[in-house]
């Protein structure tokens, strides 16, 4: 059965809106956990617009489930991933002027560069993922360099706006995780994910976790945390094993 990891950021984004001490990212996280959260996603950002590091070090004592560090492939991250030990990382791409991560990690070509960036982190028994959109060559280098999982971004099939474009993205997706599986990768998904768009993988099988953050956010909003994170592992926990 899959799980549900829940990104905080946005809590940590409504705080640094006034830069003041409120709400709390790591009480979100413990309330997500509560929920039945089996993972707590942070995206600690080279400009730290949002997360901050005394969050992922506050996060990491107090998470009774698993830590997931986002981050660039930098030398202050990894000394940071392996200062804190999380459980995961994730390698994502980063430009200071975008919103939010638009596009997935280049690997082509990069593989040995990015293996060994992996390694001290693999030594200290952090599992790593990198965060690419479902190309095969992209795939393929994900795997060249070492990971054992991948997160494929979703993003463009969740904010394609015709049908024909959100089917040819939905397409590209199922091809990938179906590639990636038979080379032996673990498959997550992730960004742009929502309580609808969501049920597109139903009955899609082997994908491991579903890294959610935005969505549950904005339902929070209106329900409450709790009854947002509740709600989505109930969705969750219906989808194929």
């Amino acid at each position: 059965m899959p799980v549900l990891a829940v990104n905080v950021d946005h809590v940590a984004t409504l705080r640094q809106a006034r830069m003041g001490i409120e709400p709390e990212p790591v009480a979100a996280a413990y309330m997500a956990e509560m929920a039945g959260a089996t993972g707590i996603t942070v995206h600690l950002r080279e400009d730290r617009r949002h997360i901050q590091d005394r969050d992922v070090e506050l996060i990491r004592k107090t998470c009774n489930t698993r830590v997931h560090l986002e981050m660039a492939a930098t030398k202050e991250m990894q000394g940071i991933a392996l200062g804190i030990v999380p459980e995961f990382v994730c390698l994502v791409p980063e430009k200071r002027q975008e919103l939010t991560t638009e596009g997935g990690l280049n690997c082509i070509g990069r593989e040995t560069e990015l293996a060994e960036y992996l390694a001290p982190l693999h030594e200290k028994k952090i599992r790593s993922s990198l965060f690419i959109d479902a190309e095969p060559k992209q795939i393929e280098a994900a795997s060249a360099a070492g990971t054992e999982f991948i997160e494929i971004h979703t993003g463009h099939y969740a904010d394609a706006k015709e049908f024909t474009a959100r089917k040819k993205e939905l397409t590209k997706i199922l091809d990938g995780i179906k590639l990636a599986q038979d080379i032996g990768l673990k498959v997550n998904l992730g960004h742009g994910l929502n309580y609808r768009n969501i049920l597109a993988f139903k009955d899609v099988k082997g994908i491991q976790e579903y890294s959610i953050g935005h969505a549950i956010m904005a339902r929070a909003i209106f329900s409450g945390l709790d009854r947002a994170v509740r709600d989505m592992v109930t969705l969750v926990r219906t989808f194929a094993d």
